[in-house]
């Protein structure tokens, strides 16, 4: 029997975070009403040729937005806020419901958007705010960024949880997940449960930042030397572990990255950042200090080659000049796909005769804001969930999450891994996926916003891998005739001095093309002739090297 759609009925749709890890945008749609949870970017891949991030289709919430009640974050992390100021542009008028640290993040954002003036509602722990039949509240739950809840909606078709990203540390360093809350919903009834997966594949559970923290202070305490540490701006529990570790043994902090200064700017301003005045130092007081009296705290932990350490490590950096001695510590993991760019910083720094420490079971740097295996089955106990619909991660994790939530008593035909655009339509009674909406990949590049199409990422992938080869013929367009001989210009094909045979080759095959062209045609048509001549040499130079590089016939007429 075919299900149909009532006005009560619940939708649920992801326009990001599926299939992917970042880009999180959710939209729970309910008696003619949207919720919208995050609006996040995704950081591009190598494939991504000059393409700064990618961010989710808005185009349903543009069409839709009459029906937005809202936009709740859960977290400031850049892959649920850093959409928002490209959802404003669409939706100008929707507002920001957000908590914290969020809040002066995604205030700090929007000044690069000054002309961007949203209403920002900030809720605790404990606020309730009542919508046409829905009530939506918050739970406290720990992540690697303070200020983290997963978000409530309670409906009389049954309550909705949003976990946000989370993880379970019974000895966090700020306040405690409100585990009683998580219970107390799981007793009501938990008709739907959205939950973080980037962790899905790591079994147990993760050690507690405490830990990690009395692992750093022995660090500290044992280094003698300058000690240069790189961790994500955005965790500020752990900054401020380092700040503490520095301040114990006589350190004073220098900070390198323009994210990381915001991120320590935002976090004494919140009070979760704590030191005694004079700590940092600016650059230009570097050299006041001796080695054994200095921390340098900077961006550059995933191998991005822009960041501070980067810089550092191949010896580009302004201010810092790699010492002999000098031990550089990661606060981090590779985030998935940045392995190779770490890896290939780490090389650099030992290149330079400097020690290199990591996260291992040896030496407790870092430990996870996301939930693994472990803490992923406590939370399908705590709430118990009817439905259950795996969120933030590739397919992948989100099968292993899907997989882990039936093993927790969740139902197998109750359990939904989707796509971006999938339409999960449901009430207290069923759920089924019922249509798909356009949730396509934005590319932004630069000040160009969409307009990055895939034709075009391949053409750059295609000049990075196999380059160009342009011919240039000046035209006489009333003698139609070739003025001159053609030029020729190679990037990242041939190196023309080495290839004379084959260059004199192409160039006479594209004369040929050109002459007969121009000798039987009465109305001289440029782009028929560019369209023979990219043709003919592709195939030429295809048959004899075996590359397929871009083919770029230019014509002035005179």
């Amino acid at each position: 029997m075919a299900k149909t759609n009532k006005k009560s009925d619940i939708k649920v749709v992801a326009l990001g975070g599926l299939g992917e890890v970042g880009k999180n945008c959710y939209s729970i749609e309910y008696m003619n009403q949207i919720f919208v949870v995050d609006a996040g970017i995704l950081f591009p891949d190598e494939h991504l040729l000059g393409v700064d991030y990618v961010i989710p289709d808005f185009s349903y919430l543009q069409e839709n937005a009459s029906k937005i009640v809202g936009l709740f974050i859960t977290h400031g992390h850049e892959d649920h806020i850093g959409g928002i100021p490209y959802l404003l542009k669409v939706v100008p008028n929707i507002k920001i419901y957000a908590s914290g640290v969020a809040i002066d993040l995604i205030q700090n954002k929007l000044q690069e958007f000054p002309h961007l003036r949203p209403t920002i509602v900030e809720y605790k722990a404990h606020s309730v705010f009542k919508f046409t039949g829905v009530d939506i509240s918050f739970i406290r739950l720990n992540h690697s960024v303070p200020d983290s809840h997963a978000i409530v909606f309670k409906t009389k078709e049954g309550n909705i949880i949003h976990t946000g990203d989370f993880k379970f540390d019974l000895t966090p360093l700020g306040p405690s997940a409100e585990y009683d809350k998580l219970t107390k919903l799981g007793n009501e009834g938990v008709l739907l449960l959205l939950a973080d997966s980037t962790n899905a594949m790591v079994e147990g559970f993760n050690q507690s930042e405490k830990k990690v923290g009395d692992s750093i202070m022995e660090l500290f305490s044992t280094i003698k030397e300058r000690i240069i540490v790189a961790t994500f701006a955005s965790n500020i529990y752990r900054i401020q572990q380092i700040v503490e570790a520095s301040v114990a043994n006589g350190r004073k902090v220098a900070i390198f990255g323009r994210s990381m200064e915001k991120a320590i700017e935002i976090g004494l301003q919140c009070g979760y950042i704590r030191a005694p005045r004079n700590t940092f130092i600016s650059a230009n007081e570097l050299n006041a200090y001796g080695v054994n009296e200095l921390t340098i705290l900077c961006t550059g932990s995933q191998g991005e080659p822009m960041a501070a350490l980067s810089r550092v490590a191949n010896g580009s950096h302004r201010f810092i000049k790699l010492i002999p001695n000098d031990t550089v510590i990661f606060s981090s993991s590779p985030i998935p796909g940045n392995a190779e760019g770490v890896n290939k910083t780490i090389n650099a720094l030992f290149k330079n005769g400097v020690n290199v420490i990591v996260n291992s079971p040896i030496t407790d740097t870092h430990t996870s804001g996301h939930a693994p295996q472990g803490d992923l089955k406590l939370m399908q106990a705590f709430v118990k969930p009817k439905f259950f619909m795996p969120i933030h991660g590739e397919y992948r994790m989100l099968k292993v999450h899907a997989g882990l939530a039936i093993e927790t008593g969740c139902k197998p035909e109750n359990t939904f891994v989707m796509e971006n655009g999938d339409v999960l339509t449901l009430n207290h009674e069923k759920a089924w996926i019922s249509e798909k909406i356009k949730a396509e990949d934005i590319y932004i590049d630069g000040e160009r916003i969409g307009d990055v199409s895939t034709q075009l990422i391949r053409e750059r992938k295609s000049l990075s891998v196999d380059g160009m080869f342009a011919i240039v013929f000046t035209i006489s367009s009333r003698e139609k005739k070739i003025l001159g001989e053609p030029q020729v210009v190679s990037r990242g094909f041939i190196y023309m001095k080495d290839s004379e045979a084959l260059t004199k080759h192409l160039v006479e095959s594209a004369k040929n093309i050109v002459e007969q062209e121009l000798s039987k045609s009465k109305n001289l048509n440029i782009n028929n002739i560019k369209t023979l001549v990219a043709n003919t040499l592709s195939k030429q130079i295809i048959s004899e090297t075996d590359r397929n590089p871009s083919v770029i016939p230019i014509f002035m007429t005179i």
